[in-house]
């Protein structure tokens, strides 16, 4: 299946280099040139992601994001000139899942944003994982915690998904980022403890299943919360 980007860049000829190059590859790729375009666009159409600058008139990056995560998990990648460290974990608190800084190679961004595609599509089949009262149905990328649905934009499904896969073993922040950011991810180990937050408020009560172990990382707990 073919994927489907938003590109939201408020400089033309940066708009266009973008859509050429994922066209090229095979990816489509709509146009907005605001933020309040992208929302405009964003009510009628769907997408498997959003490519997002952060510095645009009237509506920034951060107040779109915002709009989408109150409606959906789509995944969202950051195209910034901001390249502080409290930038980017602005961008991961309102629910982004991964930033690039200007200027940058598009072979780069458009392996990030394949890596969220694939990551928000899932890639397995039939498998359900189970801590306590949090369940994970892979097949459906669907999240339930005391039998309720639990909606989780894609890096913290990631995020929770990892934890499953390794309970009861301690995970170092680098390690973390190698395995749900990847190892390209140019950020800052923080970022982990933002997205350990917000997973753990998604979770409600179920979040305590997530301890933090000091100076070494963060550990599912086995069994029941």
């Amino acid at each position: 299946m073919q994927a489907k980007i938003l590109a939201v860049e408020d400089e033309p000829r940066l708009r266009d280099i973008v859509k050429d190059y994922f066209t090229a590859h095979g990816t489509a790729c709509d146009l907005a040139r605001d933020g309040e375009e992208a929302l405009d666009i964003l009510r009628d159409h769907d997408y498997d992601a959003i490519l997002l600058d952060i510095l645009m008139p009237n509506l920034d990056g951060f107040a779109v994001c915002r709009a989408v995560r109150a409606q959906s998990n789509i995944p969202i990648l950051f195209l910034t000139a901001l390249g502080g460290e409290e930038d980017a974990l602005r961008g991961y608190a309102l629910g982004g899942d991964d930033y690039i800084t200007k200027p940058f190679s598009l072979a780069v961004l458009y392996a990030k944003t394949m890596a969220l595609i694939r990551r928000s599509r899932g890639n397995s089949l039939g498998e359900t994982l189970t801590c306590g009262p949090i369940s994970l149905d892979l097949s459906k990328r669907a999240c339930a915690v005391y039998g309720q649905n639990t909606p989780l934009p894609p890096r913290e499904y990631a995020l929770l998904e990892c934890f499953l896969r390794n309970q009861g073993r301690v995970l170092s922040r680098s390690e973390l980022l190698d395995k749900v950011w990847g190892i390209d991810f140019e950020g800052e180990e923080r970022a982990v403890d933002v997205q350990v937050k917000n997973l753990r408020a998604s979770l409600g009560s179920a979040g305590r299943q997530i301890e933090t172990v000091f100076k070494a990382g963060y550990r599912m707990k086995e069994g029941a919360s």
